[in-house]
């Protein structure tokens, strides 16, 4: 059997750093000490058999023993009479553990934070105490931090932007880098009524702390030159946000979705048509335009797993889209320009049809080849062109 070594037992307590117990204790987490480290030593046997390595084996424990204690036992032995040997290692005080494995100096930067965070928000001493070493990584930024939820406190759901924050030290992309932890402090400190709990994660901050939100926008081109927008030139390649896309209700019965900006700018015209420049994953641009329900929607992605984990996401909003030139026939038509898919979804995907799961089954599955893919705009316009008519 091994016996223990002073490098197991730094390492025991280390386990304890890395789990943020000892810093917890800082915070007003568990109290540790003193506490006793497993040991195992020797018995009769190797006491007898392996007498000078069991006094290497002390001597060892004992040149480490600054930052431990040993509980001695008396062993008497027929051959070797009576013997001293460690029967239990204690670490009795938090500043010993910490002496052990050279964290000395952090510990006292955490509890600087500790101290801090008792005077500006007592509210968040527990959250120190729960996420230990997170806040050590943030201790650089922790005083900013503290000034922004100060100042959310002070201006529950402002209705601004986060550019117009105006505190020292404190800008847009220092807000949005920090969003995550932000966001765990805001809920602690911040009343109910100040949190909008529909919204959740980083896309969702701004609306759940009442901030301002850049707005989503919409582009497309109208198809059709029959159907014309006022004050628009011919060309009609059009942005709008979010709210005035739904306020839009175009008269055109078919709307294409493509990814690719090329096929979108060359999407010939259709009669009674129009074409939307994709996001791909993330259609809440589109999801607040209720006429979209009452129109045919085709959508035109990638042939890989991920055009058709797109289509998915799609289907969640607009369960009645359909998918356009993502076929089996189109996939063979075009095995001189297939690609290859950098890192394929393999995952589930409830709302395709039939067709559609099968031809996602046979590319997650490799059934051509390693990562098939073949891209939207590999794909000829004669083509694109001859679906078109037969739709």
């Amino acid at each position: 059997m091994k016996w223990t070594t002073p490098a197991d037992l730094k390492a025991q307590v280390r386990k304890l750093w890395d789990r943020g117990l000892l810093l917890a204790s800082l915070a007003g987490g568990e109290a540790l000490f003193p506490r006793r480290l497993t040991l195992k030593s020797p018995d009769s046997r190797g006491l007898s058999e392996r007498f000078p390595e069991v006094r290497e084996w002390i001597a060892q424990l004992c040149s480490a023993a600054g930052f431990y204690r040993i509980e001695w036992r008396s062993v008497n032995h027929r051959v070797l009479g009576a013997n001293e040997i460690p029967a239990a290692i204690w670490i009795d005080t938090l500043e010993e553990a910490l002496g052990l494995i050279g964290k000395r100096r952090a510990a006292d930067q955490f509890a600087t934070l500790v101290e801090l965070t008792r005077k500006k928000q007592p509210e968040l001493v527990p959250w120190l105490a729960k996420r230990p070493l997170r806040a050590l990584e943030l201790s650089e930024d922790w005083p900013r931090l503290l000034e922004i939820v100060t100042w959310v406190l002070k201006h529950p759901r402002p209705a601004i932007y986060l550019r117009q924050i105006d505190l020292p030290g404190v800008h847009t992309k220092f807000i949005e880098g920090h969003r995550g932890v932000l966001a765990e402090l805001l809920d602690l400190v911040l009343p109910g009524e100040a949190i909008d709990a529909t919204h959740t994660g980083i896309g969702g901050f701004c609306r759940r702390y009442g901030f301002l939100d850049k707005p989503l926008r919409v582009r497309f081109r109208v198809l059709d030159r029959n159907i014309r927008l006022p004050a628009v030139e011919s060309d009609q390649d059009i942005t709008l946000t979010q709210a005035s896309f739904a306020s839009l209700d175009l008269p055109a019965s078919k709307v294409f979705i493509t990814e690719n900006e090329i096929n979108f700018l060359a999407f010939p015209d259709v009669p009674d048509a129009m074409v939307i420049f994709g996001a791909g994953y993330g259609f809440d641009n589109l999801a607040a335009a209720p006429w979209l329900h009452q129109r045919g929607i085709y959508y035109w992605g990638d042939i890989d797993t991920h055009g058709f984990a797109i289509l998915n996401q799609l289907r969640g909003f607009f369960p009645h889209a359909v998918s356009f030139l993502m076929d089996l026939q189109t996939l063979l038509a075009h095995r001189s320009l297939w690609g290859v898919e950098k890192q394929p979804e393999t995952g589930t995907l409830a709302r395709l049809n039939s067709e559609e799961s099968a031809l996602y089954d046979q590319l997650r599955r490799n059934h051509w080849g390693e990562r098939v893919r073949l891209e939207q705009e590999r794909i000829g316009f004669g083509f694109l062109h001859d679906v078109l008519r037969r739709l």
